[in-house]
């Protein structure tokens, strides 16, 4: 047998993935026929050297386990992240085995995530030289026309590299955005979202239902379940199965946000104990002591500050000649209202309307309705 890395070892025996084990390397916690390994990149034969771990023997014979994880959205694909988001950890639960994810989902795709402790099996199926076929839905912005498609099957350069796909296919328009299927047999960082955004077709939603002829149609977003033997052996063959054309594979669900659904339960009034809704509280009426707490004298936002009698300038309170005595008068003891055309407060009172005592005679008008003595307007024609 060749010889392996001793990381790779420890990570395809479930200890760790091999940025830990390589820690766990460097901190001398590893041991190989009896003698503590420190440097990185010493090579084991496994299943003939002793390699021990915090003193226990390692067993690279343990049980292989395989499943199929649907990965819901905002879900990182790792066993721990920095920033706290969720990972696909939380969603083994049951799992014993130290496993791990083959290959990469992004934060907000989902769809079909091989989960496994097999080392050897998730090298196969990331490797590009292996050819194994990942099957993407992409929801994209507007509907590309054929020449657009028939450039997308031809491929397209990246700033990584040429892409071209095994398979192009254009499905079902729905509110200005098209269903696409795309199929590679390599994996990149955010790939699928690069490649439709150098067509002019930027992603909305991104879906993958087969990886390596494993499906995850029929299951909830979260669910995991277990391969049987026929899908393990399909991905040890490198998963060369039939793809079904875009018509025959199932669209996700429709996503239904919790913002949404509390604001839909917010706008239902609640229910008396009659059972008819209850009437929404009025509004509390914005009264005078409020208005002149909120505006000070000149109308503006503040506190008021109060007026003494002394403070009060000398205001002389006219009468008019109909109905009063025609006397003007000091007044200093009373407050007098401001003049309307110096300042205009919005709580200042009312003008002053005739008494009726003032009423006038009506103007006498001429049977066409003009007042005696009024000039004819000239016609049309006569100027």
């Amino acid at each position: 047998m060749s010889l392996v890395r001793l990381q790779k070892v420890l990570a395809q025996a479930g200890v760790a993935s091999r940025r830990k084990a390589e820690e766990l390397i460097a901190a001398g916690k590893v041991e190989v026929n009896g003698a503590i390994v420190r440097e990185q990149g010493v090579r084991v034969e496994p299943g003939r050297d002793l390699i021990r771990v915090n003193g226990r023997l390692l067993d690279d014979r343990q049980k292989k386990v395989y499943f199929v994880l649907y990965k819901p959205p905002e879900v990182v694909t790792t066993l721990s992240d920095p920033q706290g988001r969720t990972t696909v950890a939380s969603l083994l639960t049951g799992v014993r085995e130290r496993v791990f994810a083959v290959g990469r989902l992004d934060y907000d795709a989902e769809g079909a995530l091989i989960i496994t402790n097999d080392g050897d099996l998730a090298n196969r199926l990331m490797h590009p030289r292996f050819q194994v076929p990942r099957v993407y839905l992409a929801k994209v912005k507007g509907t590309p026309d054929e020449a657009t498609l028939e450039q997308a099957r031809k491929g397209i350069r990246l700033d990584d590299g040429m892409v071209r796909p095994a398979e192009v296919e254009a499905g079902e328009t729905a509110e200005r955005n098209t269903w696409v299927k795309l199929v590679l047999n390599e994996g990149r960082p955010h790939l699928v979202k690069r490649f439709f955004a150098a067509l002019g077709h930027p992603v909305v939603r991104l879906y993958r239902p087969f990886y390596g002829g494993v499906s995850a149609e029929g299951m909830r977003p979260g669910e995991l379940r277990q391969l049987t033997p026929a899908e393990v052996a399909l991905l040890q063959n490198g998963g060369r199965a039939p793809i079904p054309a875009i018509s025959a594979i199932k669209a996700p669900p429709r996503r239904h946000r919790a913002s949404e659904n509390s604001e839909e339960s917010a706008s239902v009034p609640e229910a008396s104990q009659s059972g008819q809704p209850k009437r929404p509280e009025r509004a509390a009426v914005f009264t005078d002591a409020m208005e002149a707490a909120l505006f000070d004298g000149e109308g503006r936002r503040g506190s008021r500050k109060k007026e003494s009698p002394s403070d009060v300038p000398s205001r002389r309170k006219f009468t008019p000649k109909h109905g009063g005595s025609g006397k003007r008068t000091d007044d200093r003891s009373e407050k007098a209202a401001p003049r309307a055309w110096n300042v205009a407060l919005p709580h200042a009172e009312k003008r002053r309307t005739p008494s009726k005592s003032s009423s006038t005679r009506p103007l006498e008008r001429t049977p066409k309705g003009r007042p005696p003595g009024a000039r004819r307007s000239p016609g049309r024609g006569r100027r």
